[in-house]
């Protein structure tokens, strides 16, 4: 009433003014904006309190990836695979010798000690000489044409990737043994066509990535591992170790035909001469030969006294008969890799002829009938040798029923393993499309009959 002398529109103001005012005092903003200030200017902790992390049973298994885990590949569905054991599961093999007792020795004793009979009594036979004649090309292709892939001759032998393999000369029985990436040898009697015919020894407890049964006597059977190089004698039913050391053995080959010398190549570059006449476990000369890393070693079939060397861009022929701790030089040098290096062999009956395996996917073919100081290549075939890191590198070998043709693992597909002739023409391509699916890297060709066995990188053996 006071107010009589405003006008209508601005006592509608001044009580909206009194009626806005008393709302907010009781709202009591200026306690919040008191508080509001109080935080803004509380000190701030120097950290972030981190919750808790969950604990391990309440969160679900999560799926973990097998490569990086380093386990190796299987041929069946995940679901159905059982955990592969790693390295550190495998116990380490001590020096000295080692019984031929096979992994599954606690089920049934019979059966390995039927398989070893089986390789005494085959190893007693001599192999026929009547007719050793290379064949001509025609009948080579046709005899490749008649070999052939079925299921009962597909065999997982080792447990995990095959590294090496040899196959016994026996023309009645065919017996072949594989080297893995853990050590394990496996023996199988393909002729047994049985599942008792195989059986997992562990001589070694790395990578076994070289074997031979011996030249004079294939009741021995060397193999070589990262650490020791070892004689598997059926006679006595023992691994005997010959060598012992820590350079990293790589591969080895014989010096004779006795067996009883040896050359082995060293991953770090060196080779060395081991007698197994001699006591002692150590090597009898350890060499340079001016390689980063020595692959593959070959000692020529005629002349014993030159050995083959395959590093990494560098391929070389040395004289064992001039081999001193350093300086050595080598007698000729294979030029023309520009990559890494996997294999480098002589021809198997006259050594005129070197296969090379180079990761520029180039097989090359060498002519080396005459040891110039350099020699140049004969042949340079296309071939994709990029295997990757989850596959054994490929090894070019030959037939030691042809001189002028050899094998080599494929990428292609379908999955397959070619036969070339030294002028770099495909021969053959063993393949199978309902049994072979996967990758042979290793391979090995029996020395008289019509048998090839291709290993891959899940332990799996095919026989052709």
């Amino acid at each position: 009433d006071g107010d009589s002398h405003l006008s209508a529109y601005e006592r509608k103001r001044l009580k909206n003014i009194t009626e806005n005012a008393k709302f907010f005092a009781a709202l009591k903003l200026h306690e919040v904006s008191a508080r509001l200030n109080q935080i803004a200017t509380k000190r701030r902790p120097h950290g972030t309190k981190r919750p808790k992390p969950k604990k391990v049973e309440d969160e679900t298994a999560r799926r973990r990836s097998m490569r990086l885990l380093r386990v190796e590949p299987s041929e069946i569905p995940v679901s159905e695979t059982p955990a592969q054991p790693g390295a550190e599961e495998y116990p380490r093999v001590p020096a000295g010798p080692v019984p031929m007792i096979p992994e599954d020795q606690v089920e049934d004793g019979k059966r390995t000690e039927a398989l070893l009979n089986t390789w005494m009594r085959i190893s007693e036979l001599k192999a026929d000489d009547a007719d050793r004649r290379t064949p001509d090309i025609e009948r080579y292709q046709e005899s490749l044409s008649s070999m052939v892939l079925s299921e009962e001759n597909i065999r997982k032998v080792v447990k995990s990737r095959v590294c090496s393999m040899a196959i016994h000369p026996s023309e009645s029985t065919i017996l072949v043994a594989a080297g893995d990436k853990w050590g394990h040898i496996g023996l199988w009697n393909v002729s047994c066509g049985s599942e008792e015919g195989a059986h997992i020894f562990i001589p070694h407890h790395l990578q076994v990535s070289c074997m031979h049964f011996s030249p004079c006597n294939p009741a021995h059977l060397l193999s070589l591992s990262t650490d020791s190089l070892r004689c598997g004698d059926v006679t006595r039913a023992v691994f005997d170790e010959i060598c012992r050391s820590e350079e990293n053995f790589s591969s080895f080959d014989f010096l004779e035909d006795s067996a009883s010398t040896a050359i082995v190549g060293h991953w770090d570059g060196d080779v060395a001469v081991v007698d197994r006449r001699t006591p002692g476990m150590s090597t009898e000369l350890s060499a340079e030969i001016g390689f980063k890393r020595t692959r593959t070693v070959h000692v020529h079939p005629v002349n014993k006294q030159y050995f083959l060397a395959a590093g990494l861009v560098d391929v070389c022929i040395f004289d064992v008969r001039y081999l001193k701790p350093k300086g050595n030089q080598p007698v000729s040098s294979l030029s023309g890799h520009t990559k890494s290096v996997a294999s480098a062999y002589f021809s198997p009956a006259t050594g005129s002829r070197v296969v090379t395996v180079c990761a520029d996917d180039k097989l090359r073919v060498y002519d080396t009938t005459s040891l110039s100081s350099t020699i140049r290549a004969l042949s340079s075939t296309r071939h994709n040798c990029n295997t990757g890191r989850w596959l054994t590198r490929f090894r070019a070998v030959w037939d030691p029923k042809q001189e002028h043709c050899f094998l080599v693992g494929s990428m292609a597909q379908p999955r397959q393993i070619n036969v070339f002739q030294d002028t770099g023409k495909l021969l053959h391509s063993f393949c199978n499309l309902d049994c072979l699916t996967s990758v042979c890297s290793i391979n090995v060709v029996h020395p008289s009959r019509n048998i090839l066995v291709g290993g891959n990188s899940s332990g799996r053996l095919h026989v052709f």
